[in-house]
This record gives structure tokens, C-alpha cells and sequence, in this order.
């Protein structure tokens, strides 16, 4: 930063004075730029009135001309959603937790369940645990592969 005093001076206006810079008036023009705001304002009132009278236009006419459409049926009730529907949900009636304990009871009951299928042929329905103690002690029938025919 230099110290030095230039060679300039001040007007009585406050202006710095110099041989070199020279200032001219006429460089912008302000009542342009004036104008051109005014004519911006006036554009924007007028078009935003315009849509205004649009919009009222088009709701006068949408009202006037909309007619709601019929009902097609009349419902008592409310609306339930097609066969199969999911449980738990609106419409159903049973309980998810109690289906589910009524499918894990009857499953016990047919794994435990003792009968003759068919007594003649000696097939009878036994229970898993005693199937299970039955194929350890014996262990599995012998399975005969099936021959190869050769081409």
C-alpha cells in the first residue's frame, strides 16, 4: 500500500477531480430503467387480474355443469374384500391365534393317533414316536434298485 499522495484533488461537490478520468452524465439513462419497471408492475396486476377472471370463468362453469355420477348399488354394509382374505384382517371372523392353536392340536392328534386303515391287508395307522422307535430297531426294508436296460 503506498503512501504517496496522488495527483488528484477534490471538488467544492465532493467529486475527485483529474486530468485523466472524466465523468459523464449521459452513460445511464434512469428513466429507462424507471419506465421499463413501471410497464413490468402494470403487466403483472393486468395479467394476474386476466387469470383471476379465468379461474372464477372455469369454477362457474365446472358448478354449473358437473352433475355427481349415480351411485351403482346402494350398500348396507361395509365393503369386504374378495375370497381368500388374509386373516386378521376386516371381515374375518376367526381369530389368527386361535386357528393356529386349533391346526397345531389336531396335528398332535394325528401324529398321535392309533388305528386300523385297513385290518385285512395289516395297515394300520400308528403314532410317529413308535414309527420312529420301530424303523430304529428294525431299520428301513431293503430297496431293490431298478435293473438297467441296455440300448
Amino acid at each position: 500500500m503506498s503512501t504517496d499522495q496522488h495527483g488528484h484533488s477534490s471538488a467544492s461537490n465532493g467529486r475527485p477531480v483529474h486530468d485523466d478520468v472524466a465523468f459523464e452524465t449521459r452513460d445511464v439513462r434512469t428513466s429507462a430503467i424507471l419506465q421499463f419497471m413501471v410497464y413490468l408492475g402494470i403487466t403483472v396486476v393486468v395479467s394476474y387480474f386476466i387469470t383471476l377472471g379465468i379461474y372464477r370463468g372455469l369454477r362457474r362453469y365446472w358448478a354449473s355443469s358437473y352433475a355427481p355420477p349415480l351411485p351403482s348399488r346402494v350398500e348396507a354394509g361395509p365393503t369386504l374384500p374378495p375370497e381368500p382374505r388374509l386373516q386378521g384382517m376386516p371381515g374375518h371372523l376367526i381369530d389368527p391365534q386361535q386357528d393356529l392353536r386349533d391346526k397345531l392340536k389336531a396335528d398332535n392328534e394325528a401324529n398321535n393317533k392309533l388305528e386300523w386303515i385297513d385290518e385285512r391287508a395289516g395297515i394300520a395307522e400308528i403314532p410317529v414316536r413308535d414309527a420312529m422307535q420301530l424303523i430304529v430297531e428294525k431299520g428301513l426294508p431293503a430297496v431293490t434298485p431298478p435293473s438297467a436296460e441296455k440300448k
